[in-house]
Formats: structure tokens, C-alpha cells, sequence
């Protein structure tokens, strides 16, 4: 059974995909977690949505695994010149006390990932999703 609330082939819209995927994994979570999502409406998945899902399902698991006893999780996303950035923010512990994990969905949507300390405590994760140029797309 899948652990999400929608089938991902059927989403385009980021923001619904993120929210369907993380509600789940956050009702599992064994204390409460508090969900911020702010990724606009109009922003559609940036790649691949079985491998998107997969890469989100894994850093909010790792998210989850650095709040055992509940906290904050802040998902925001933004267009850059390099291209759509979605990020992870927890209220866990900062990065040099926690794994840094990268998804193998990561290295085969050609995602860079950054990990960082939150300046109000916690650390965040900033996916960066390549624009794609046509035929210079990879396959993965």
C-alpha cells in the first residue's frame, strides 16, 4: 500500500504532491509535528514524480528521525535562477549531530542538496530541481 494519499503520476502541482506525501508520514510520527507548507499553488512537480515522492518520503523520514519527541517541520519552496528549490526545515538537532543522508531519488533526478543549521535552531535541507532544457534533459 502506498504511503502517500494520491497517485503521484496523476499530481502536477507541487504543493498538493508534498502535502500528500508528508501528511502521512507526519500522522505515523510517534509525537506531534507541526506542518508550515508554503510552495505556490502554480508550481508543478519538477521532475519525475515517482522519484520526487521517493526523495521527499526520505528527507522528511530523516526530518522525522531528528524530532522524536515532535516539533516544527517547514516545507517552502521558491523558483532561483538555477531552478525550483524546495526545502526542509526541522526543529531537530543541527548538522554536525545529524546524519546527512542523500536519497539515491536524489542523485537520479540530478537533485543537489545542501544541508544547513536553522538560525532559530534545527537544520534544513534545500533540494535544488535543474531547470531542464528540452532535449537536454538525462534520463535517469
Amino acid at each position: 500500500m502506498p504511503n502517500h494519499w494520491i497517485d503521484p503520476s496523476q499530481c502536477q502541482s507541487l504543493a498538493v504532491l508534498v502535502e500528500s506525501v508528508t501528511a502521512p508520514l507526519l500522522i505515523e510520527h510517534e509525537a506531534p509535528v507541526c506542518l508550515e507548507l508554503d510552495i505556490d499553488t502554480s508550481f508543478e512537480v519538477p521532475a519525475d514524480s515517482e522519484r520526487t515522492v521517493d526523495l521527499i518520503q526520505a528527507l522528511v523520514n530523516q526530518s522525522l528521525s531528528e524530532m522524536p519527541d515532535g516539533g516544527d517541520l517547514t516545507i517552502t519552496a521558491c523558483e532561483t535562477a538555477q531552478g525550483l528549490e524546495l526545502e526542509l526545515a526541522d526543529t531537530g538537532c543541527d548538522i554536525k549531530d545529524r546524519l546527512q543522508r542523500t536519497p539515491i531519488a536524489a542523485a537520479a533526478l540530478g537533485v543537489k542538496l545542501v544541508w544547513q543549521n536553522c538560525p532559530q535552531g534545527g537544520a534544513a535541507v534545500t533540494m535544488t530541481f535543474r531547470r531542464q532544457s528540452g532535449s537536454g534533459r538525462i534520463a535517469a
